[in-house]
């Protein structure tokens, strides 16, 4: 006797028949897909162990652990002063330069650092992508947001800095809230756009630190934005990251906030986040065979 007879045979003799199970059968879709945040809020606490994890491997069997967060952006800072704010003699605004290259090189760094990891996330994460499902939006978003940490770390640097020149903060520097949320967004729309990418173009991830390299020149880390003509001004404004750094100057320094710059990288941060996450649902039926 079979297995399917002796199951029929049960429900006969005691009279109740077992409930038929349901089936869910997982398909690939086609052309533009809805993003389903839903579900990806429903996997919110894997998005959490995810960025935990990240944490533990990047300061896993590390001497100095988490110093190296506020390595990555001392150390450019001090070049950048050297260099840039004592022999250059880069104007820097009235404040001094260390402070000045400083509070550029915190968002920058924490931009860099986060398409960086994210854009290598799926691939890095192929054994888990291949055995089980879920969204796979979660891995390059808690590469993100694992770099926020570093992100906090190196703040307190800046606030020793502030401190030692005598900077005072006064209301503004609230808007450092907007400011890191903008910052977030771009960084994971970025971030999304390349792991998918990466997975199918594999020297995307040759060719994405060089670029990083280039767009941290285009954008007024080094320089303020002032130093540009202001008939040449519009096209420093066009990088998005423009914005979110003066931004960032402005309401730690209490000068006034460039409004029309940062309102365009609001919005492109929010445009290339939704761009993104189609683009990465699009490919993402592809990770499975391509990985």
């Amino acid at each position: 006797m079979n297995d399917h007879a002796t199951v029929a045979r049960a429900n006969d003799v005691s009279g109740y028949t077992l409930p038929e199970q349901p089936i869910l059968t997982i398909t690939p879709t086609r052309g533009w897909v809805a993003l389903n945040l839903a579900e990806v809020w429903s996997h919110r606490e894997l998005l959490y162990f995810l960025t935990w994890r990240d944490i533990k491997i990047r300061y896993k069997q590390t001497a100095l652990g988490a110093i190296w967060a506020i390595i990555q952006p001392l150390f450019p800072m001090l070049i950048f002063t050297l260099f840039f704010g004592r022999l250059a003699k880069v104007p820097s605004d009235g404040i001094p330069y260390s402070v000045f290259a400083y509070a550029a090189l915190l968002p920058w760094t924490y931009f860099a650092s986060g398409v960086a990891n994210s854009s290598n996330s799926i691939v890095g994460s192929s054994n888990l992508i291949s055995r089980v499902y879920f969204p796979r939006m979660i891995i390059p978003a808690s590469a993100v947001l694992a770099s926020l940490l570093d992100f906090a770390i190196a703040f307190l640097l800046l606030a020793v800095l502030m401190v030692w020149h005598h900077i005072h903060v006064t209301i503004s520097v609230l808007m450092l809230i907007p400011l890191i949320i903008i910052l977030t967004v771009l960084a994971l729309g970025m971030g999304m756009l390349f792991s998918g990418w990466t997975v199918k173009y594999r020297d995307i991830r040759f060719a994405l630190p060089f670029l990083i390299q280039l767009w941290m020149f285009a954008t007024p880390v080094i320089y303020p934005a002032s130093l540009v003509p202001l008939k040449w001004r519009w096209v420093l404004g066009l990088n998005p990251l423009t914005g979110v750094v003066e931004g960032f100057r402005s309401a730690l320094f209490a000068r006034p906030f460039l409004w029309d710059f940062l309102a365009y990288s609001a919005v492109f941060a929010v445009v290339m986040m939704v761009y993104a996450a189609y683009s990465f649902r699009r490919l993402e039926r592809l990770f499975a065979d391509l990985i």
